[in-house]
């Protein structure tokens, strides 16, 4: 049976539009796939890591060394591109206006991603719309020393001493606004401590000073003071960690000492500009982990005074504006302003 003309031109303009549909179909599922190519390439050149201060510190060490190792592990070179200035705000300032892509990272520290906002009048930045947590690097244990000759040891002890001075005691920390001298003021807002404060151009001199007798006591890291303790020449009151410290684990932590959730650390982490993918965001924090989880690694930070704290990217983030609250309360009540 023949079919008429016009129904052979039906089924031929069928067949026509189901090639069409077949192949656009094939279009959009490849279509699809580019991203997700994307993702598993990634990265495709090296990165820069944008570190806020000069070459040499502890923050600029600790940033060094995930560098080295990210490079091995992502097959990239993971570039160290120290951007001092401001406290840390001009290198902040930098990876927040540059392109989330994932190639331009940021090492930030407490000091500048939660204190800084509070302490400047303008910081150029905004801590939780500016940045996309990638992971927390690590945890310096902060201590209050005290030079051997001061009368009280325990912390209790330093209280009640300097609650019968004139004038009060003195604590010197390595500048106004950095995380010892947030500690240090909350500790005088939880306890009534008569504390004064004793600003210096780095915790080095700082040492100096409270070596020399000059001032009774000091909040800095671990890492600046472990040497003149096991020395004898510094005593050590209270750790501000959660748990003690493993290097100092004779030391008792200022909760243990009767104040509660009183955990103050100074923290570096791994952020990118916001609006970064979170497959690039998840990826990092992947391999930071097994960065932070190689004991040879944990070891290194160990000696520089740092607690290895591997963990997800939601985690850090909610870490930073925990503490962009409590230390922002702490900042007004005190009246911080930078120098």
């Amino acid at each position: 049976m023949k079919f008429p003309l016009i129904l052979r031109a039906r089924y031929w303009l069928r067949g026509v539009l189901s090639t069409g549909l077949i192949a656009g179909l094939a279009l959009a599922f490849t279509a699809l796939a580019v991203p997700s190519f994307a993702q598993i390439a990634y990265p495709l050149k090296p990165i820069r890591l944008i570190v806020p201060f000069t070459p040499g510190g502890v923050t600029d060490t600790s940033g060094r060394l995930i560098a080295e190792q990210l490079s091995k592990r992502l097959g990239q070179q993971v570039v160290v591109d120290n951007r001092p200035g401001a406290s840390g705000n001009i290198g902040t300032q930098l990876v927040a206006a540059a392109e989330p892509d994932g190639y331009t990272l940021l090492l930030g520290f407490d000091g500048t991603m939660v204190i800084n906002p509070h302490v400047f009048a303008k910081v150029g930045f905004d801590t939780v719309k500016d940045f996309a947590p990638v992971g927390k690097i690590g945890d310096a244990i902060l201590i209050l020393v005290a030079h051997p000759a001061l009368a009280a040891k325990s912390l209790k002890e330093v209280i009640a001493l300097s609650k019968t001075q004139a004038g009060g005691l003195s604590y010197g920390t390595s500048g106004t606004g950095g995380t010892p001298h947030i500690a240090g003021e909350l500790l005088k807002q939880r306890t009534g401590a008569n504390l004064t404060h004793i600003p210096y151009k780095g915790g080095g001199q700082a040492m100096t000073d409270v070596l020399g007798g000059n001032i009774p006591l000091v909040y800095t890291a671990i890492a600046g003071a472990i040497s003149h303790i096991r020395a004898g020449k510094l005593h050590a009151v209270a750790v501000s960690s959660a748990q003690r410290a493993s290097s100092l684990p004779d030391v008792a932590t200022f909760i243990e000492n009767g104040l509660a959730d009183f955990d103050i650390n100074s923290w570096v982490g791994l952020l990118a500009p916001a609006k970064t993918p979170k497959s690039i965001v998840d990826k990092l924090n992947a391999e930071l982990n097994a960065v932070l989880n190689d004991p040879a690694v944990r070891e290194r930070l160990s000696g520089l005074g740092m607690a290895a704290s591997p963990g997800t990217a939601d985690k850090f983030g909610q870490e930073m504006q925990r503490d962009l609250l409590r230390y922002g309360a702490v900042v007004r009540s005190a009246n911080i302003i930078a120098d």
